[in-house]
Formats: C-alpha cells, sequence, structure tokens
C-alpha cells in the first residue's frame, strides 16, 4: 500500500513537473517564445536602471511600514514558493530526465533549448524579472542602505546570464538553477518572517550560504571545462566565459559585503 502510493506521488510529481506536454515539449525561440528577444531583454534591463536610478533620486513619499510590510511579506511569500517549486522542479527534472548523471555538466554540442531542463531555465529567466521588485519595495520603503551596488548589480546580471543560458543553450545551468532557488527558499524565507515582525538570528548564515552557493558553482565550472576539453566538447561554452567573470564578481561582492557587515564573530549567528 504504501509503496503504490510513493509511486503516485512520484508519478504525479514527475507529471506536472516533466512530463507535462507544456514542460515536455518547451521550446525556446527568440522569434517566439515570449521575453525572449534580445531587444526585451536589453530594454527590461534599461527600464529597470533607469527607474531605480530615478526613483532613488526623486523625494517620493514613503509608504508608511503598517501599509507597506504587507506587500512585502506577500511578495516574500511568492518569491518562495516559486523558488521551491523550481527547486523541485528542476531537481526532479535532473534525475529523472536526464539521460546520464553527468549530461548536465556537459550538454552535447548543438543542443537544442528544447524540453523540461529549458522550461525551468525559462522559468527561472522570468523569475528574475520579478524579483526586480525587491529594488522597488526598498525604494518604497526608504531604506535606501539597501540599496547598494552587489544589490543592483547582482540583479541586472543575473538576468542577463539566465537569458545567455537558454540563447546558447549553456551546459550545468539545471544544477545552478537548482542550487540557487534552494538558497532562496531560505533567503525568502527570512525575509517574509522579517517583513512579519520576526527577525531571525540567521541571517548571516543566508549570506554564508550564498557565498557556499557561489564558491561551489566554480568547481562545476572547472569540471565542465574538464571535459569540454577532454570530450567532443560542451555546448554553450561562450555562456561559461560570461558565467566565469560574472561568479568572481559576484563572490568578491559578497565576500566584501560579509566582511563589512559582520565584523563582529556575535553578529547575527
Amino acid at each position: 500500500m504504501d509503496l503504490n502510493m510513493n509511486l503516485n506521488i512520484s508519478s504525479t510529481f514527475q507529471y506536472w513537473l516533466v512530463k507535462h506536454p507544456a514542460i515536455l515539449h518547451f521550446s525556446w525561440s527568440p522569434s517566439e517564445t515570449p521575453a525572449s528577444s534580445p531587444l526585451f531583454v536589453s530594454l527590461t534591463i534599461i527600464s529597470y536602471l533607469t527607474l531605480t536610478f530615478l526613483l532613488s533620486h526623486l523625494p517620493l513619499p514613503l509608504i508608511k511600514p503598517r501599509r507597506l510590510k504587507p506587500i512585502t511579506a506577500i511578495h516574500n511569500l511568492n518569491l518562495l514558493l516559486l523558488s521551491l517549486i523550481m527547486a523541485v522542479g528542476s531537481l526532479v527534472t535532473i534525475f529523472s530526465y536526464a539521460p546520464y548523471p553527468f549530461w548536465i555538466i556537459c550538454f552535447p554540442p548543438k543542443t537544442p533549448p528544447t524540453g523540461p531542463f529549458f522550461f525551468w531555465a525559462y522559468v527561472f529567466y522570468l523569475s528574475k524579472i520579478y524579483e526586480f521588485v525587491d529594488t522597488f519595495l526598498i525604494i518604497l520603503s526608504g531604506s535606501f542602505h539597501r540599496l547598494t551596488f552587489l544589490h543592483v548589480y547582482h540583479h541586472t546580471m543575473v538576468l542577463v546570464m539566465c537569458y545567455i543560458w537558454l540563447h546558447t543553450s549553456q551546459s550545468l545551468f539545471p544544477a545552478v538553477i537548482a542550487a540557487n532557488a534552494m538558497v532562496h527558499v531560505v533567503m525568502y524565507t527570512y525575509y517574509l518572517l522579517a517583513a512579519l515582525g520576526v527577525r531571525p538570528k540567521w541571517k548571516r548564515r543566508v549570506t554564508e550560504f550564498q557565498i557556499f552557493q557561489f564558491m561551489s558553482s566554480f568547481v562545476g565550472l572547472v569540471w565542465m571545462l574538464i571535459y569540454h576539453f577532454n570530450g567532443s566538447g560542451c555546448c554553450g561554452i561562450w555562456g561559461w566565459c560570461f558565467n566565469i567573470f560574472f561568479y568572481v564578481s559576484l563572490l568578491a561582492l559578497f565576500m566584501d559585503f560579509h566582511a563589512k557587515s559582520y565584523r563582529s564573530s556575535k553578529k547575527d549567528l
């Protein structure tokens, strides 16, 4: 009985997260897929940066905390649930759809951007646009000390990275999506609790979890490079070049943030 129930649950998860026709037959096409053109992503980033600059310099009336907190809580809950769905979806896809375990590290050359892996990459890409709301909530709250270069740079460049994943069918991204989504589950849980008036004492751990993710990504990137030069090549090697630059810069910025924010070893343990 328990075995049958487990099989039914597993089959249900696989259908809704991998084998549903919309997921199984997904195809990324810059001329057809919504929000997939280079013009769209360029205008989105320009609009985000322009609005961020203007809104942070205009004398806007601040929204009272009692009104803003429910909006912030709902936003964080949305991203928490979305991150959880992406994490589970990516993991189920990795374990049930990859032809062999190391396939996600090195896609064969000319891998088409179709199927469940690219569906979750597309959802992840769209989620990064929605995450721009983080910035505007910070501005509306008047917490300009949180509107750092790291914050804006991170939000902007992650969107570029996700677009490159899809555009070049870059190897390795399924593992990155799963890891990043899990980090965001933890991060948005913290933000949700903070918006509800609860201040968890593990804020520092969230930053350290992010740093650990970036450091782990380097292992994957090196692994991909080894496969690329010792085999027939990996798809999306030019995307790899962007990723290595981006991860190095992010790691440096996050470590600098960590050093400045937690100089006291007793702070936010």
